[in-house]
């Protein structure tokens, strides 16, 4: 164990208000690839780059290729949760961990037992109708071909944050103040760079911050720890 994980886990053991702030990197353990990474998979498959197929103005003008994008490269229901969702929700049900703030849509904290999730950017697991509203599981987009549709006619929309779409602003206001009030923050898994959620992080007001992330995100603040976040996890 390294002297910076000795220091996490010190916090840890001290701490009775941890939030959590994590990315892609926390299910890539779990066999969730990266999406946001370029492939020749990718390459050979598809003629556009993952966020332009991901964005609302492609999502209205092309929906037969974002559906065929999103079944076979977002939707991963067989993935199990690794160490780190594990560990979150372990801290969770000991009253030490008041938050897990996701960029993740693949509901594997919950598939861990975390019940305070703030999903900023949605779940594969959640899709309505778009004329009227009704609920359908995943199962049916799964199931469906081209554009899956409602008993009604509609459209089925998954409950995700497209690129060029707002982020909710309940779970927003209730991310920043839980990060207002940690006093331990730890981040994981995620490079930072997909606004405006990376910008929560500028609310924590306390001195206990950890970087758990493979590429170092020269944050020049805290710990850094450039390890696989589930190893790191199963440490503490």
């Amino acid at each position: 164990m390294t002297e910076a994980i000795k220091t996490l886990k010190d916090w840890i053991g001290q701490s009775e208000n941890i939030v959590f702030f994590g990315g892609a990197g926390v299910s890539t353990e779990s066999g969730i690839p990266d999406f946001r990474s370029t492939d020749g998979l990718y390459n050979q498959q598809y003629d556009y780059p993952p966020e332009t197929i991901l964005s609302h103005s492609f999502y209205e003008a092309e929906p037969e290729e974002f559906f065929r994008f999103y079944r076979n490269k977002m939707l991963y229901l067989d993935a199990q949760p690794n160490a780190a969702h594990r560990k979150l929700a372990e801290w969770e049900a000991a009253g030490k961990l008041k938050a897990v703030i996701t960029q993740n849509i693949d509901g594997l904290h919950q598939k861990a037992g975390s019940k305070n999730v703030l999903e900023l950017h949605g779940s594969v697991l959640r899709n309505y109708c778009v004329k009227c509203g009704a609920f359908h599981a995943v199962e049916e987009i799964v199931n469906s071909a081209g554009v899956p549709c409602c008993h009604c006619g509609g459209t089925i929309k998954p409950d995700v944050v497209l690129y060029e779409e707002g982020l909710d602003e309940d779970v927003m206001m209730r991310s920043v103040s839980a990060i207002r009030h940690a006093d331990v923050l730890i981040i994981g898994g995620t490079s930072l760079t997909v606004y405006p959620a990376a910008g929560l992080v500028r609310y924590y007001r306390g001195d206990k911050l950890a970087v758990i992330n493979k590429a170092n995100l020269g944050t020049g603040t805290g710990l850094t720890i450039t390890e696989p976040i589930g190893q790191v996890m199963a440490q503490l």
